[in-house]
């Protein structure tokens, strides 16, 4: 068992990094903080490196069997100024964890026949990104691709908004316009939505391979992106409200395409 207190630390500077996009891409990891993240993450058998825990409260109960049965996992008790430096959050859960990102290429979203992909095109709150990702994780989609633009799926809020899903389902970042022309190519149905369609998400077919690409919450999609995809779809709203929230759309057509295939 390995203890470090101090923040000056080189290992502490460097797991530091973490807290930042930068430091992110730097060195291909990211940050997993408190209890419950981390347990879904070695309960899915994430890429986890180290686990750092409060020295003072010691490692939570939860986790003690799941890393018995990883003894690859470097375990690191901390001081609690330590554990701060290292987490976005005011008030650390007790335990921060440190994980590779995974390796995932396109053909990992085309691996189940007929799946169901979601593209976001310049999301930008975490949030959003990360209850789409949760929100397809629960409807069975085959992946979620994070265009240009968008929130980092490996930043602190977005990973704690995913609520574990991030480990569940491939997640690619990559730029859309080429990823979405392969899709066409591979026989799947790219849908954008628009106010102005006549083709409403009821209307469509989702029983096949399906892509739906959800634009920037303020501007919408892209027009590069816009030119790419052959589809328009809208979500009909007989009530008095302008726009629905990127993240509820998303959601509205998951599920619309899931109520198709259980037809």
């Amino acid at each position: 068992m390995i203890t470090i207190t101090s923040v000056q630390n080189a290992r502490v500077k460097e797991w530091s990094e973490l807290t930042a996009k930068k430091g992110r891409d730097k060195q291909g990891r990211y940050l997993l903080e408190g209890v419950h993240l981390v347990q879904e993450a070695l309960l899915a058998g994430a890429p986890i490196l180290t686990v750092l825990f409060d020295i003072e409260k010691g490692l939570a109960r939860e986790l003690q069997p799941l890393l018995e049965e990883a003894p690859g996992i470097e375990q690191v008790a901390v001081s609690a100024p330590v554990l701060a430096k290292c987490s976005e959050t005011d008030t650390p859960q007790g335990v921060v964890a440190i994980a590779e990102k995974p390796a995932v290429t396109l053909d990992a979203l085309f691996a189940r026949p007929n799946g169901v992909v979601v593209a976001l095109d310049a999301l930008q709150d975490p949030g959003n990104v990360g209850t789409i990702i949760r929100t397809a994780d629960a409807a069975g989609a085959a992946g979620v691709i994070i265009g240009k633009g968008s929130a980092d799926p490996y930043a602190p809020k977005t990973v704690r908004s995913t609520m574990g899903s991030l480990f569940h389902l491939p997640v690619v970042e990559g730029e859309l316009v080429p990823l979405l022309a392969e899709a066409v190519q591979r026989g799947a149905a790219v849908y954008r939505t628009g106010m102005a369609s006549g083709l409403t998400c009821y209307d469509a077919d989702f029983t096949g391979p399906v892509w739906f690409v959800i634009g920037n919450e303020g501007r919408g999609v892209s027009p590069e992106v816009r030119a790419s995809v052959p589809h328009e779809l809208s979500i009909p709203m007989p009530g008095q409200a302008e726009s629905l929230n990127a993240a509820m759309a998303a959601g509205i057509l998951l599920y619309e395409s899931v109520r198709q295939r259980r037809g």
